[in-house]
C-alpha cells in the first residue's frame, strides 16, 4: 500500500503526459487602485513547482524545496503563500495585464490559471455626514454590474438585520439616520468564480460620543462627579466648521425625588462656536476648562448634594435648527440618620441608604461599620443585617462612633460609596446635677410661696375686729307690732 501511495504522483504525471489533459482556467479578478489583491492558485496535495508570470514576464517562482525567486521590478510588491500570489500597492497599469499561475511536476505542466484584473471601487460621500443624515454608497465594477455583491459596515458589521439599510445586496447602498457607529470603512464585496474581492470607502460621521447605558452613580460623600460628553477624536475642527457649528451647551432637569419645586430644564453652561469655544454662560457650579484638543465637554463640579439628582443634557448645535444631544442620568446616594449625626449612649437610631427612590432589583447595598479598638460596642448594633437599605441600631454604644459607610453594588461592580459620621457621647454629669438643683430650687420656691400664703391667711383671721352681737327678747305681753329691743 505504501508503495502505491508513493507512486501515485508519478502515475498522475504519466496520465497527464499520455492524455495531454492540463487544467487551463481563466478567472476575472477585481481589485482597487492602491489596494492589495490575492490570486489563489490551484492547491494540490502534492508538492509542485509554482511559477507566476505577467504577460510573459517572470514575477515569482518557488521550487519543491521552498526556494523562491523574484523579479527585481516586482520584489517589493509580490509574495507567495504556498501557491497563492499577493500583489500590494496595485497600480492602474496592473489592470491592463493578465497574471498566470503554472504548476509543474518536473518538466510536466500540471495546471494553468490565468487572471484578468478588473477595477472595483466604492464611491464615497462628497463630505462628512451629520448624525441623522442619509448615507449613499455605490460599488463600481469594471466591465460588469451583474455579479453578486454584498455590503459590510464598519468592523465588518452585518447589515441584514439593520432596518435603516436598503440595498445591502446590490450595487447601491442607502443607510438612513446615520450615527457615530456608522463611522469607518464600508466594504463592497463581490464574488467572481469561487473567490471574493473587496473595495472600501471611508465614511466620517459627525456625532457625539455614546452616552453611558446606565446612570452615573455618585454620593453626597463624593468630591466631584464626572458627567461625560465629547466629540470623537476623528472629527476635526475643520469638519465641525464645515457643518456650521453654532456652539454647545449643558442643561439640567431635576429628578422628581430631588425635592426641588420646579422640573424645568436649567441651562448650566453655554459655549460659542469653535475653535475658541468661548464660555457664554456659567452657573454657580464649578465647571472645568475644556481640554486642549477642544473635543471634551465633560461636566464636573465639587460638592454633591441630593439636589443634583436628575438628567444632564449635552447638546451640540448647528445652523438650520440641527442639534445633537446626549442625556446622562445622575443618581446620588446618601445616608440619612433618624436622629442626626450626634447621639447619646443608649439611644436608638435608624440609618437609611437611599437614592431618593426605590432601588431596582439589580442593585444591592453593603454597610461597613466603623472599626475601633478598645471601645465598647453596643451588643444591639451587631445584630442588624448589613445588606439592607435600612439599618436599625438599638442602644448605641461608644464603639458605634465613627464613619458608617454604605456601598452600592451591581452584581460584582461597586458603583459608589456614601458615608455618615456618627458622634456618640455620654450625657454630661454636670447637666444632670444642674437639672436636679434647678428642680429642687423650683420645688423649694413653690413650697415657700405656699407657706407664705397660708401664714398670711391665718394672720388675717387673727387680727380681724369682732362685731357686737345684739340681743333680742320676746315680751311676755307682746304688743301688736311684734319684737322690741330691750
Amino acid at each position: 500500500m505504501k508503495d502505491f501511495s508513493g507512486r501515485l504522483p508519478m502515475l498522475i504525471v504519466l496520465f497527464i503526459s499520455t492524455t495531454g489533459a492540463v487544467d487551463a482556467v481563466n478567472v476575472v479578478a477585481y481589485g482597487e487602485v492602491g489596494g492589495q489583491i490575492t490570486l489563489n492558485g490551484i492547491n494540490p496535495k502534492t508538492n509542485l513547482y509554482v511559477y507566476w508570470s505577467s504577460d510573459g514576464q517572470d514575477l515569482i517562482s518557488k521550487n519543491t524545496h521552498g526556494v523562491e525567486k523574484k523579479d527585481d521590478k516586482w520584489k517589493d510588491r509580490v509574495s507567495l503563500d504556498r501557491y497563492s500570489l499577493s500583489i500590494s500597492q496595485l497600480r492602474k497599469e496592473d489592470f491592463t495585464k493578465s497574471f498566470t499561475c503554472e504548476l509543474k511536476m518536473g518538466n510536466i505542466l500540471i495546471s494553468t490559471t490565468t487572471y484578468s484584473l478588473r477595477t472595483m471601487s466604492v464611491r464615497p460621500p462628497a463630505s462628512s455626514l451629520l448624525a441623522g443624515e442619509t448615507l449613499s454608497l455605490r460599488c463600481d465594477l469594471q466591465g460588469s454590474n451583474k455579479l453578486p455583491v454584498r455590503w459590510s459596515g464598519p468592523q465588518t458589521r452585518d447589515l441584514s438585520m439593520d432596518n435603516r439599510v436598503q440595498g445591502a445586496n446590490g450595487i447601491s447602498l442607502t443607510v438612513k439616520n446615520v450615527s457615530g457607529k456608522d463611522h469607518g470603512q464600508w466594504l463592497c464585496v463581490v464574488t467572481s468564480g469561487s473567490q471574493e474581492y473587496s473595495a472600501s470607502a471611508p465614511v466620517v460621521v459627525v456625532d457625539l460620543s455614546l452616552a453611558p447605558k446606565q446612570p452615573i452613580y455618585s454620593s453626597t460623600s463624593s468630591l466631584s462627579p464626572l458627567i461625560p460628553c465629547s466629540i470623537p477624536s476623528y472629527v476635526t475642527l475643520e469638519e465641525l466648521k464645515a457643518k456650521d457649528t453654532k456652539g454647545a451647551y449643558w442643561s439640567f432637569t431635576p429628578d422628581r425625588a430631588s425635592g426641588l419645586p420646579s422640573r424645568e430644564p436649567k441651562k448650566l453652561l453655554a459655549l460659542g462656536p469653535p475653535p475658541a469655544w468661548e464660555s457664554l454662560l456659567k452657573s454657580d457650579k464649578k465647571l472645568p476648562a475644556l481640554q486642549k484638543n477642544n473635543h471634551n465637554f465633560s461636566l464636573q463640579w465639587s460638592g454633591v448634594t441630593e439636589g443634583d439628582r436628575g438628567e444632564y443634557t449635552c447638546a451640540l448645535e448647528f445652523k438650520g435648527d440641527k442639534t445633537l444631544k446626549r442625556v446622562i442620568h445622575l443618581e446620588v446616594l446618601q445616608v440619612i440618620s433618624s436622629r442626626g449625626p450626634q447621639l447619646l449612649i443608649g439611644q436608638d437610631v435608624n440609618l437609611t441608604c437611599s437614592l431618593g427612590r426605590p432601588m431596582s432589583a439589580d442593585l444591592s447595598v453593603k454597610w461597613i461599620r466603623p472599626t475601633q479598638r478598645g471601645s465598647p460596642t453596643s451588643s444591639h448594633s451587631q445584630r442588624p443585617a448589613l445588606n439592607t437599605t435600612h439599618l436599625a441600631i438599638q442602644e448605641v454604644g461608644s464603639g458605634d462612633c465613627g464613619r458608617w459607610k454604605c456601598e452600592l453594588w451591581r452584581k460584582e461592580e461597586k458603583l459608589t460609596t456614601a458615608e455618615i459620621m456618627l458622634k456618640i457621647e455620654r450625657a454630661p454629669m454636670d447637666v444632670w446635677l444642674l437639672v436636679t438643683i434647678c428642680a429642687a430650687t423650683v420645688i423649694f420656691i413653690l413650697l415657700l410661696i405656699l407657706t407664705v400664703i397660708l401664714f398670711r391667711r391665718r394672720q388675717q383671721r387673727g387680727t380681724m375686729p369682732r362685731r357686737r352681737k345684739h340681743k333680742f327678747c320676746r315680751c311676755k305681753e307682746p304688743k301688736p307690732k311684734g319684737f322690741y329691743r330691750t
